[in-house]
Parts: structure tokens; sequence; C-alpha cells
């Protein structure tokens, strides 16, 4: 291990160390009760187990970051809180670091009650984290004291099939997607305005694209024509399927008339990489590709120093637009198709979630004493009450009914303070981001308030990702942790390969002897788990 990385783990272990302390000595670190809204709300009745103090690890949402630093200052923690009689004291990683602290805290064995993470990624799968004693298996306490997500789960076998390990084990509180139109939220974003100062159409093609932002580079003088996140990974902004889909492949598993297929070793990846290698050296890429974050992402969106970038409908169109038309009455954001290499052909990959993600699933610690309790305000978020709750926040506050619809305030539309839509529904509910609870449609009906942002979602779905997707397929243990093991080291090497390529420090052919490395570290096993895990998943 390098010595950076070293010095890096330990500052993480300090740091959790502090916060495990200061959660376990001090009433300063749970939230305070919020105060009390314009219209009563109705508080669920907890039996006096529940009213305790449970612990809770969480990295806080980058919108609701950007206006309250802590999670215990959040609107919407604070009404959880008071509707359940459940106190909570909050243990939140620094931004970004979500994944380099969780392997610190679990090594550390002080564990508080909930993590919130993504458990599906736990080396060796989310079984394996039930066996290392890390998580319990959570089938007794779901059967016993989370009435509302077995009664969910019960209605919706499908969804009950992908929450639960080859085992049969359910593992978290899941976040899960309640609809079809919730699946697709992402895609390529473009200042529409500087393509009509230009007299430049919005690009369908590679060739269109380099076009594009060659014209912005040259005649708007932009530093960095497009930008896309690099953290936690390099190119992690283009793993929905932009720009590397149109070459037929992902940047990842994948489908190809039925054969599982890993885009990296394929000649397409190649391709790609001559594209972005090209694209680097004449400036039309952002030069810290490996570092961009989300708030760098927002930086240069709103600043103009980019002009195009890989981002949300929400977070992207819906929180840039106000802030740039503020500057520039003219500038105007809005969504391109996903790039293919012949004009009129149809996108083959682009960003489509699945209903249930791993992401944003709660677990609760093998640790934890108050277990029962913690399923208790978990199952919250499954009720008819907790699902407003977490899907709209306040009524009287946030929304109100009208006609039987949950329509959202000003507060949170048009917020007098000037905070995005985006900013202001990350602290009245979780609707805009994950979390134990079913996402409800007619959030993103109001939340997409631009015309642009309506039309990106129609845009952006228009591909072939269904049928190159690999369904959302428990592993077993086994599987899991071989799997695991495998693309550690094969991720590591396509990620260190492919910013090499970009950036210039290896030559293009430096991808054969790169693929040779991919197979030598048993990608084929790795594609023969998947293909097994897909067969026993179409038996199920």
């Amino acid at each position: 291990m390098s010595k950076r990385r070293i010095r890096t783990s330990i500052i993480l272990l300090m740091w959790v160390i502090t916060l495990l302390l200061s959660a376990c000595t001090s009433g300063n670190n749970s939230a305070k009760p919020a105060e009390e809204p314009n219209k009563a709300t109705t508080k669920v009745e907890q039996p006096d187990q529940a009213k305790k103090t449970l612990s809770y690890w969480s990295e806080l949402n980058g919108n609701a970051a950007s206006v309250k630093p802590n999670i215990q200052d959040i609107p919407f923690f604070q009404e959880w809180q008071k509707r359940t009689g459940v106190r909570l004291t909050f243990i939140q990683p620094p931004s970004n670091q979500a994944k380099e602290a969780m392997n610190v805290l679990l090594a550390s064995g002080d564990l508080p009650d909930m993590m919130e993470y993504e458990w599906d990624n736990y080396p060796g799968g989310s079984e394996k984290a039930i066996n290392d004693g890390y998580i319990l298996k959570l089938n007794d306490l779901i059967d016993k004291h989370a009435p509302n997500l077995k009664k969910y789960l019960s209605e919706h076998p499908e969804i009950d099939k992908q929450v639960k390990t080859d085992n049969g084990s359910y593992y978290v509180f899941p976040f899960i997607r309640g609809d079809e139109l919730l699946r697709t939220y992402q895609g390529p974003i473009i200042r529409l305005d500087w393509l009509q100062e230009l007299g430049l159409q919005t690009p369908t093609t590679i060739d269109e694209w380099y076009t594009v932002l060659k014209a912005f580079k040259e005649k708007k003088g932009v530093a960095a024509p497009l930008t896309f996140l690099g953290v936690p990974n390099p190119l992690f902004g283009i793993e929905g399927g932009a720009f590397v889909g149109a070459y037929g492949i992902k940047k990842g598993f994948y489908l190809d008339n039925g054969q599982v297929k890993y885009g990296p070793m394929e000649e397409g990846y190649k391709q790609f990489l001559a594209t972005f290698r090209k694209w680097y050296a004449e400036g039309l890429i952002d030069k810290n590709i490996a570092t961009v974050d989300t708030k760098t992402l927002d930086a240069n969106m709103i600043s103009g120093r980019s002009g195009a970038t890989i981002w949300n409908a929400g977070a992207g169109i819906g929180k840039w637009q106000p802030i740039v038309q503020d500057k520039e009455k003219a500038a105007l954001l809005g969504p391109a198709p996903y790039p293919v290499l012949i004009k009129g052909d149809k996108p083959k990959f682009g960003q489509r979630s699945y209903a249930y993600v791993g992401t944003g699933g709660v677990a609760i610690s093998s640790k934890s004493k108050n277990a029962e309790a913690a399923a208790k305000l978990l199952d919250y978020g499954y009720s008819d009450e907790g699902h407003m709750l977490f899907n709209f926040g306040i009524e009287g506050i946030s929304y109100d009914m009208e006609g039987g619809y949950p329509r959202y305030t000003d507060l949170i539309l048009r917020n007098p303070n000037k905070l995005a839509p985006s900013q202001a529904l990350s602290l009245y509910n979780r609707a805009s981001y994950f979390g134990p609870f079913v996402q409800d449609v007619r959030y993103m009906e109001q939340y997409y308030t631009l015309p642009q942002q309506r039309e990106a979602i129609q845009v952006w779905a228009n591909t072939d990702v269904d049928s190159h997707t690999l369904p959302q397929m428990p592993k077993t243990e086994l599987e899991s942790a071989e799997l695991s093991s495998i693309m550690i080291d094969v991720m590591t090497l396509v990620d260190e390969m492919s910013l090499k390529i970009i950036l210039g420090v290896e030559p293009l052919d430096a991808f054969d002897t790169y693929v040779s490395k991919i197979k030598a570290s048993k990608i084929d096993r790795a594609i023969q788990i998947q293909k097994s895990a897909l067969d026993r998943y179409y038996k199920r």
C-alpha cells in the first residue's frame, strides 16, 4: 500500500472514531426537533421501545449539502424523527468518500444501528456482509415489524425477487422507483443558446459532437467544452452509455444478442478511447477529467466554463437553468440525444435505472441493540403517511393537497431564497434522491417544471437500452466474493489504462496489452458468473 493510501486510511479512521465517540457521548449531535409547521402533522404512535436514540450512518445528498452541510439540520430528517418518536444521531462521511469511510467504519467494528449504503457493492455481495457479521438478515424483522414493506413486496413479486439475495435473504429496507417514468432521468445536456448563436443543430452523432465542441472552444472561447463526473472513479459520468455507447458497447457488463459481454475489452472501447484521446488533446474535454465532482460540475456549467455535460434533468437542467438565466437572459440549457455513429440510428445504450437499485438501501447493523425499533422506523417510509413525507414533505409547508393531488408549494418550486427546486426538495423530502421508500411519479410531474426537462426524459429514454441491460440479479455468496475479487483488479486496470490512453500518457496501441491483462485477471470467469446468475434469474 502506498504511503498516500496509508495516510488517507489513518485520517479516515480518526474521523470515524471521532464521529462515533461524539455520537455516543454528546446530545448535541442528535437532530433538533423540527419547528412546528403551519399545519399540524399526524404523529405515528410508537411503542416505548421505539422511543430511543438510534444511530444512522449516511452520506448527505449534494443538493441538500449545498444549503445545509449537516444532516441534523435538514427539515426532512427532523420531521421524520418527530412523527415516529425516534431520536437519531447521524454519522456523516465526507462528501464523495462514502466507500472509503464505510471500509474504515466496518474495520473499526463499532457500528451504528443503521447504515444507508450501496450494500450490493460490498466485496462478496450483501449475503457475505450478513455472514461477515456486519448487517442483519432482515427476514424475521420484516415479517414481524415491517408490515408496510411486507405488504408492498407481496403485491410486487418482481421487485421482491430483486431485493433478496440468491439465498432468499432480505438485507436492506430498499429504495424503489414506483413508476416506469422514474427510471430515466439522466443524459447529455448542452447550451442550446450557444448552438443557436453559432448556427449549429443539436448534435446527434459523434462527428456532430466534435464539430459543436470545437466551435464552443474556438468561437466561444470555452475552457472545457465537455465536462462530466470523474469521481468516484474515472469516466464515471459516461457509465450510463453516453459517447461510449455510440461504439456499440458499455463501460461494464451488457447483453449482446443474449450473450453477456464486458465492454472495456471489446474493439469498440478502443475506438471510444481514440475519440476521447483526440478530443482531450484538442482541449475539448475538461482537463480535470479525473477529478470532476458534483460541485465542480455545477461550477463548470453555471460559470460557462463548460457548454455540455452528462447529468440529470433535475439536479442539472433544473438546478442550473435559473441560475445561468439570471446572469444571461438568453441562456438555455436543454437535452441532446445519446450520440450514435451513423445519423438516424437509435442509440443502443443510455441511462435507465432498475426499479430497485442497491443505492439508498438501509441495512440494520448486527451490532444494533435496537433492531426492532430500527425496523419500525424504516418501515414508516412504506406506510401511506410515510410515503407522503418521503415524497412530498410536510403538508402546508412543502405541499398542499388540491383535489386529492399533492402539489408542491412555492417554497419548493419558487423558493423565496432563490433555491433551485432540486435544493428545496432535498431539504423537505427525499423524492429527488434515494432512501427507504417507494418513489412517487407525482414528484417528477411537478419537479420538472421546465419544458426542456420534460423533453429531456423523452429524448433520453429513446434508446434500446432495455434489450442490452442485465436484470438486477442476485448471486450466491461464493459467486459474489469471486466476482468482486476479479472486478476490483479488472476495474482498476480499466480506469488506469483508460485515463493513460485518453491523456496521451500511453499510446493507443497499449489497448491490446491492456486487454491481455484484463483476460489474465480472469474476466472470462466474471462473465461466466454473470451468465450463470442470469440463467438462474430467468428460471426463478
